[in-house]
């Protein structure tokens, strides 16, 4: 009995290996895989065929990455996008993107609402959420998991939403009425936790193990990979490197609080700091991304309030990741938002303010990569955190293979 048992459990193992090993890295051959695994050819050949057999997998032609040889040609497996679906949410300030993706992480639909997120009652955003995703489901068959993706703190159960600033309401149980509603599994994650994890799917061979991803917009958010886990803290999502303090008793950020790195860096901070108000005056709710490009453009060409503007944000940004760094050790950091465009200006304040912290010696030639659009990293790491939780349900828990590149 105890014998198989462990072969049971082995076979599970194995076969959650392999799947993991194939969602990374797209179309490998066997022989990829056993390289991949460590698994034997033999294995990976049987694991293969029931998996196919089973409609989890086909065979897709030949290796993408295979080198060139004689004989017989490699043959590709990839994951079977028609084997299951997945609905992802991403609750932002006024809108609800919701997506139907394949098990390949293909969006299959995509469809955004537009939502008065501020002055929405408790049960209207729950049930704006119910509908967006019988909405995008609706004539397209069953669907496995839900995914959700906000713009504030979730618990470290991922079920709800504990606060955020695009709404009034706390402790919102996102995950409770919509597995509720549609009798799948949910996930409720902090955005910039799923930008962290797209991060590792789609560049593993530089953010992989320990990284930092920080998103510079309305808002100062934060994911973080340590020793290959997603940081979450032990009630909450963790993470908020917008709300460490830079000054204490300084500006009001968002979250009520004074001194925050957000009350300096936020696109609202530096548009309030730049326009001369009052550094205690409440954060206004949006501002358009021109006006910020217009602010930047009077800090390239001139000193004044909004050079002085871009150079404290800069400033709280680098004192925050060298404190980060004097706990973690120096890691590679991806900066991502609508806040790039005026990376240009930000960047030599940031390396200054790092080299004066205990975290930033030695880091002179630290390198920050940007991307100006943090959705498609949200969507990707909303969709693979759905479909490995699907995999793990299916097969078992699994290992994060490293592979070249990603399905996307």
């Amino acid at each position: 009995m105890t014998a198989g048992i462990r072969h049971d459990e082995m076979r599970k193992r194995n076969r959650a290996l392999v799947i993991a090993a194939v969602r990374q890295t797209g179309q490998p051959s066997r022989t990829e895989i056993t390289g991949l695994t460590g698994l034997s050819h033999s294995t990976i050949s049987a694991i293969a065929s029931d998996l196919i057999d089973e409609g989890i997998m086909c065979e897709a032609g030949q290796g993408e990455s295979a080198p060139a040889r004689r004989g017989r040609p490699q043959v590709a497996i990839a994951l079977n996008p028609r084997a299951a679906t997945v609905v992802c949410l991403h609750l932002s300030f006024n809108s609800l993107t919701a997506a139907l993706v394949d098990y390949c992480g293909n969006v299959i639909d995509r469809k955004v609402h537009r939502l008065a997120t501020l002055a929405m009652e408790r049960q209207g955003l729950l049930d704006a959420a119910v509908r967006a995703v019988r909405e995008i489901a609706h004539g397209r068959g069953g669907f496995q998991r839900i995914a959700v993706a906000v713009q504030g703190i979730t618990d470290a159960a991922g079920t709800e939403m504990l606060w955020s600033p695009i709404t009034p309401h706390d402790r919102l149980r996102l995950g409770p009425a919509l597995a509720e509603a549609f009798g799948v599994p949910v996930t409720v994650q902090n955005d910039c936790n799923m930008i962290a994890v797209a991060l590792r799917w789609l560049y593993p061979e530089r953010y992989r193990d320990n990284f930092v991803a920080i998103l510079l917009s309305h808002g100062i958010g934060m994911g973080l990979m340590l020793n290959g886990r997603l940081f979450t803290g032990t009630d909450s999502s963790g993470g908020e490197f917008g709300h460490m303090i830079h000054r204490p008793q300084g500006a009001l950020c968002r979250c009520g609080r004074r001194g925050c790195i957000e009350a300096y860096a936020g696109s609202y901070a530096i548009w309030r700091r730049a326009r001369g108000r009052d550094l205690w005056e409440k954060p206004i709710a949006d501002i358009d991304t021109a006006e910020m490009g217009a602010l930047a453009g009077q800090a390239r060409q001139e000193q004044g309030p909004a050079r002085a503007a871009f150079r404290e944000a800069a400033e709280a940004i680098g004192f925050g990741i060298g404190n980060l760094f004097a706990l973690i050790d120096p890691a590679p950091v991806a900066i991502i938002g609508q806040g790039t465009a005026a990376f240009d200006i930000l960047e030599p304040r940031i390396r200054a303010a790092l080299s004066e912290t205990a975290g930033g010696q030695n880091t002179g030639s630290a390198h920050f990569e940007t991307w100006p659009n943090e959705t498609p990293f949200i969507q990707h790491g909303n969709a693979m955190t759905a479909l490995t939780s699907l995999d793990r349900e299916m097969f078992g828990p699994g290992l994060h293979v490293n592979g070249s590149r990603s399905i996307a």
